[in-house]
């Protein structure tokens, strides 16, 4: 699920297309930012949808195998216990499951090769085999084949990428946070009872996290001028130009949790924004950024402006 290091990097998205942009609705940007989580989830239903693909897909491959022209006896009595797959099952008696298939119009019709394509590979793995030749199955042992299609057909599949990269921009980025969701929902799926199990959540407390990022997205750009003086002055034998909108933003965005959310300690907010820009920014992000917001917070400290509560104590 998003953690706040995920949300964090979805509020830095946010402004980075609030400052590229013509448009300065601030209400507009937040919308997109608060559309940017949904499409994880959205992406989560998609994947969920695809496993049940291939899964299906075994009836209508024996259906082919039946009118080969010459079948097999192997052809005319295949082995479909996958499609009495209790996990799969279970998800498609989920409500919840179904109402956001209908929700984003979920539909493989437009790729009608992908479901084939990996089942074909699922099909001829030693991992399958060794499954349908088992005949004391559970739903521990039923989620095992689905966890390796998952993670060893579908997420090795460079066709399966394309396709989740064309229909999802942030797929790059989100890929770790929806192999997080599947597998949150793989222990979900723990009972025999499908009323008992539940799809997985986009996050730990939406409610908190919704007003964690739209404040942080919001703040950031009702002091920008301000934060950005406060940049401007610790870093003045630099050429502006020379300093990335990224880095920038990074520690506008510090600045902001530092003065403005008292129950985020200094350690927690510096350490996020380090480890963020070590994948968004340049090689020299890291070390730039920790001394600029090391001088800017020494500053905020003697003038008494930081005021942390529970938690969240400034540690000297």
């Amino acid at each position: 699920m998003l953690n706040r290091r995920h949300l964090r990097v979805k509020v830095l998205q946010a402004l980075y297309a609030y400052h590229q942009s013509d448009n300065k609705d601030v209400k507009q940007h937040e919308k997109n930012l608060l559309q940017s989580i949904d499409k994880v989830y959205e992406m989560y239903i998609w994947m969920l949808s695809l496993i049940s693909e291939v899964v299906n897909y075994a009836e209508i491959d024996a259906e082919e195998r039946a009118h080969k022209h010459l079948p097999t006896a192997d052809d005319l009595n295949p082995k479909l216990k996958i499609l009495n797959n209790r996990f799969i099952l279970s998800l498609m008696k989920n409500e919840e499951y179904l109402g956001a298939l209908k929700k984003y119009k979920v539909s493989w019709d437009f790729d009608p090769e992908l479901a084939k394509s990996l089942f074909t590979i699922l099909k001829n793995s030693p991992e399958y085999n060794d499954y349908l030749q088992k005949t004391d199955d559970t739903l521990h042992s039923d989620k095992d084949v689905i966890k390796f299609i998952f993670k060893k057909v579908i997420l090795k599949s460079l066709l399966a990428e394309q396709v989740f990269e064309d229909k999802f921009i942030f797929w790059p980025v989100d890929k770790d946070v929806l192999q997080a969701l599947i597998a949150k929902t793989f222990k979900n799926f723990s009972y025999d009872d499908p009323r008992l199990n539940k799809l997985a959540e986009v996050t730990g407390n939406w409610e908190e996290d919704r007003q964690f990022i739209t404040d942080l997205f919001e703040m950031c750009i009702r002091h920008d001028a301000q934060y950005q003086e406060m940049i401007s002055k610790k870093t003045q034998n630099w050429e502006p130009e020379r300093i990335a909108m990224m880095d920038t933003l990074l520690m506008k965005m510090a600045i902001t949790e530092f003065i403005n959310f008292t129950s985020v300690p200094v350690k927690v907010t510096i350490n996020e924004y380090l480890e963020i820009s070590k994948e968004f920014s340049t090689p020299k992000s890291n070390s730039f950024i920790n001394g600029i917001l090391d001088k800017i917070l020494y500053e905020l400290k003697a003038d008494n402006v930081i005021k942390k509560a529970g938690r969240g104590l400034i540690e000297e």
